[in-house]
């Protein structure tokens, strides 16, 4: 009996590759078939499997923080990749969602891909109005925005991508929990945690001014106060989902009258605001 010879998979052609390559996830490409051949190699890189980077989905499912994440090392690593996907996209990245990279992936983003629509850099401290600006100016497309717990992207940083990316749909900035940061973040993590205190208004402000088009909006431990949120709701009428969780200077009062004139309001998210003791 002779021996019968199975199909070889290097023969596939390029539509087929990439049918196949489409079904899998990010990480799975990156750990196997990049490593097969290199005509495997090059169907992982064509752009039309670069149109998005989630890393995201892999932080969360992942049980808390690890250590080496806030190492130089694995920021290094996590530009690398980012800078890879970029290339392949041949400038036509559309999402981005990841922590713990650094400006300098962000920069090389704004820089290539005007097409860009949607940008996540949660806990991201090497993350500074640097790159954020250039974001701002480079990326008009930009529907959905989320800065949380990146505290090094300022209120100008806010302005100027309400000023330029007219588009804006949904806009996260969350920032830690106050009893929870010793838990969340290294202890060097908030250099200046006080700045904080009057970025709450000032964000509240400029939202309220340039994002007339916002649909989501999660401001969870801001500390913006009732005039702050008053300012916001009359310039973002558009509102359907609210997330004020947190927000320990609001009143309920406050929050009531504020929202009254959000017709389109479908979910808000309340502080959890002290019970009334007679």
């Amino acid at each position: 009996m002779g021996w019968e010879l199975g199909p070889d998979w290097t023969e596939l052609t390029q539509e087929c590759l990439l049918d196949i390559f489409s079904r899998l996830s990010l990480e799975e490409r990156w750990n196997g078939p990049m490593f097969v051949c290199k005509t495997w190699m090059n169907g992982c890189q064509d752009p039309s499997l670069n149109l998005v980077f989630d890393l995201e989905t892999k932080f969360q499912s992942l049980p808390g923080s690890v250590s080496c994440w806030w190492s130089p090392e694995f920021g290094d690593k996590i530009d690398s990749v980012l800078r890879s996907v970029v290339d392949w996209s041949k400038g036509g990245l559309k999402e981005v969602r990841v922590r713990h990279c650094t400006d300098s992936s962000i920069s090389y983003v704004a820089e290539r891909c005007p097409n860009l629509e949607v940008l996540s850099v949660k806990y991201c401290p090497k993350v500074t109005d640097d790159s954020m600006l250039k974001i701002a100016l480079m990326c008009p497309k930009l529907k959905e925005l989320d800065i949380s717990f990146s505290y090094k992207i300022s209120c100008v940083c806010v302005d100027m991508i309400g000023k330029s990316c007219k588009n804006i749909q949904t806009f996260k900035r969350n920032l830690i929990d106050p009893a929870k940061v010793t838990r969340s973040v290294p202890s060097n993590y908030l250099e200046d945690p006080s700045i904080f205190l009057i970025y709450g208004n000032i964000d509240a402000y400029v939202i309220g001014k340039h994002m007339h088009q916002l649909k989501h909006l999660e401001l969870r431990f801001s500390t913006l106060s009732d005039n702050g949120l008053a300012q916001l709701c009359e310039g973002c009428l558009n509102l359907e989902y609210l997330d004020l969780f947190g927000c320990s200077k609001l009143t309920s009062d406050g929050v009531t009258n504020s929202i009254s004139n959000l017709k389109h309001l479908k979910e808000i998210k309340k502080p959890i605001f002290p019970a009334f003791i007679i």
